[in-house]
């Protein structure tokens, strides 16, 4: 599963996740860090299904190498990462600078109208935070 840090922040705040994988492009050595907020943390922690998020879990760490899969734009910068699971999970983040993505909300086909915008204000306050 994915490990976090131990460090408070505030909500909305992106947190580290221990997710850094170095990898060779070329002759370049690449790190893509993974952090995320307290509202995906949440919405993670708060799945009881634990095939879901083992297939979550193996999404995210392929998107830590540069390989993302099937996403999409919902605009704003914001990414619609989805996994065909259950009731079709989707985990939404942002690209912020060279090798860092921000994992900002996570729901399912059901709520995505509702996740989307959550996603997007989410992007927003992280924008303007750095």
């Amino acid at each position: 599963m994915i490990s976090r840090l131990k460090k408070k922040s505030s909500k909305g705040a992106p947190r580290t996740v221990h997710l850094d994988i170095m990898y060779l492009i070329g002759y370049t050595l690449c790190t893509i860090e993974i952090r995320q907020t307290e509202t995906f943390e949440e919405w993670f922690s708060g799945l009881t299904d634990g095939r879901a998020r083992a297939r979550i879990d193996v999404r995210i760490r392929r998107l830590s190498l540069g390989n993302p899969g099937d996403t999409r734009s919902v605009g704003n910068g914001v990414m619609e990462l989805k996994i065909d699971y259950g009731p079709g999970y989707r985990v939404y983040y942002v690209n912020r600078g060279e090798g860092i993505v921000i994992l900002l909300a996570g729901g399912n086909k059901r709520t995505q109208v509702k996740d989307i915008a959550k996603a997007k204000e989410l992007a927003k306050v992280n924008y303007e935070e750095g």
